[in-house]
């Protein structure tokens, strides 16, 4: 009898192939266990590949992985899940030189050690990048390449998922649009993230929080959604260029933001959350639609995809202004995760964006991302494939029910009532939205009655040192409620 190709058996699904799912599913085969991996796009497509930052890891002489952890944590504005960061900073280095000996180049200085470079909330130089600002795509290219030459994966193209598939509480695996099942003792979802949803995003159209929706309705907890980062240079006013991010790596080479009257109006590499907000209050203040980048003083061989792609918007850097303004950049929240990326349901696994482990807290330190996405997706494979043998009968699987996509309305009401700055009369408003996530960030952010990192309410201007540490949680059909992690 002929296999059954509507059905795909395999020890551990990786649903999403950017930097995450594919490491994730590296690891697992490599580990002797059988992968499916399912891609929504063709490999190396994916939103991992648009990432311009690099990797941080304490690998200079005058840092350490505790000054990593500590400038994580003043980033994260008192959110931060400490055991989390001193996961990731401690594992990082390691993340690093593994990559290395899967054949991705990073950029070397002149000597021939890794070239490390400063960006926004670090003490210290520590972020590694391949190719400049191409990172993503350099990483990405090379995993993909690997990945498709590993024997114990299957790689399931232009897939999506519609679906968690499970039994008695457990997941065991994931029904795609198509009407294809994946049969696994471990599913790990790596979609990235949901900053897609709100009008003006740096992100590609996909990222809308696919993941989330899935594990909530497998019966996951998901926590932290009022935190949402807003990266503050994003290409404006340019078309075809919307939303273009230019890296903060740019600035921590000595690119200045200057104000109408071409004067500078912040420390450029403060925290996100404060440089992001100081440019808004000077559109207001000014009455305009963006302030201005000067990179005209950085090496354009540094950051040859930014440059390239500025100029053939029909802009120089080397000799112009670049238009900028904030734009939905990053989700802090997601779906609540252990350390090694197991969630509150049996059998079902988040890494990367999808996520949250307390890592990011308020606000997330730069170019860590990425980090996680390597040191999270190898604990989770590993974990993954300890899960135990899936049950003899199974019963039918569900139906499969494409993710609803949000509307124009939706984008631009999250954009309006949960963008930069909040207040109680717009998050009620938007507690009203067709959308489910939209709802959930804006309950998520009623709950938060304080300002905190990204999250800025303007009724509530000031930080609750009784918040410290503790995390917007939603299980269930509940509201949200306060958890304390450490």
């Amino acid at each position: 009898m002929a296999p059954d190709a509507s059905k795909v058996e395999a020890e551990v699904a990786v649903v999403g192939a950017g930097a995450a799912g594919l490491y994730a599913a590296l690891t697992a085969a490599r580990a002797g266990a059988r992968v499916a991996l399912v891609s929504a796009t063709a490999l190396a497509q994916t939103a991992s590949y648009w990432a311009q930052g690099g990797l941080a890891a304490a690998l200079a002489p005058d840092d350490s992985p505790d000054l990593h952890r500590r400038d994580t944590e003043i980033a994260g504005r008192g959110a931060v899940r400490r055991s989390a960061a001193a996961l990731l900073c401690r594992e990082a280095p390691r993340a690093v030189r593994e990559l290395e000996a899967l054949g991705v180049r990073f950029d070397v200085d002149a000597a021939g050690d890794l070239a490390l470079g400063l960006e926004g909330g670090h003490s210290r130089r520590r972020v590694v990048h391949a190719g400049g600002s191409a990172t993503g795509r350099r990483v990405v290219r090379q995993l993909s390449a690997v990945v498709v030459e590993e024997p114990g994966v299957t790689v399931l193209e232009q897939a999506r998922a519609a679906a968690p598939w499970t039994v008695d509480g457990r997941c065991i695996g994931v029904v795609l649009e198509d009407g294809r099942v994946v049969r696994a003792r471990a599913t790990i979802l790596a979609t990235g993230g949901a900053a897609a949803l709100w009008a003006r995003t740096t992100n590609p159209p996909g990222s809308l929080g696919t993941g989330v929706m899935l594990a909530r309705s497998a019966g996951a907890a998901l926590a932290d959604l009022e935190f949402v980062q807003f990266h503050p240079t994003a290409v404006t006013g340019i078309p075809g260029r919307e939303g273009f991010l230019i890296t903060e790596a740019i600035r921590g080479e000595g690119a200045t933001l200057l104000d109408a009257r071409g004067e500078r109006f912040v420390e450029e590499l403060k925290p996100r959350d404060e440089v992001s907000r100081a440019i808004a209050e000077k559109l207001i203040e000014e009455g305009s639609a963006n302030v201005w980048l000067d990179m005209r003083h950085v090496d354009p061989l540094l950051f040859p995809n930014v440059v390239g792609a500025l100029r053939e918007s029909g802009l120089d850097p080397a000799t112009e202004l670049i238009p900028v303004s904030p734009a939905s950049h990053y989700c802090m929240g997601g779906v609540v995760a252990d350390l090694d990326g197991a969630s509150s349901v049996p059998g079902l696994y988040v890494v990367g964006e999808t996520a949250c482990t307390g890592l990011h807290g308020a606000n997330r330190l730069a170019s860590n991302s990425l980090t996680e996405c390597f040191v999270e997706g190898k604990r989770a494979a590993l974990a993954g494939i300890d899960e135990p043998a899936l049950p003899a009968v199974a019963g039918d699987p569900p139906a499969a029910t494409p993710i609803a996509a949000p509307s124009q309305a939706t984008r631009e009401a999250l954009w309006r009532d949960a963008g930069l700055t909040r207040d109680r009369a717009g998050l009620e408003r938007l507690r009203d939205d067709p959308h489910p996530l939209a709802r959930l960030v804006a309950a998520c952010a009623i709950l938060r009655q304080e300002s905190r990192g990204a999250h800025f309410r303007a009724d509530f201007p000031e930080t609750d040192p009784a918040l410290d540490r503790h995390h917007a949680v939603v299980a269930g059909d509940e509201t949200p409620a306060f958890q304390s992690w450490i």
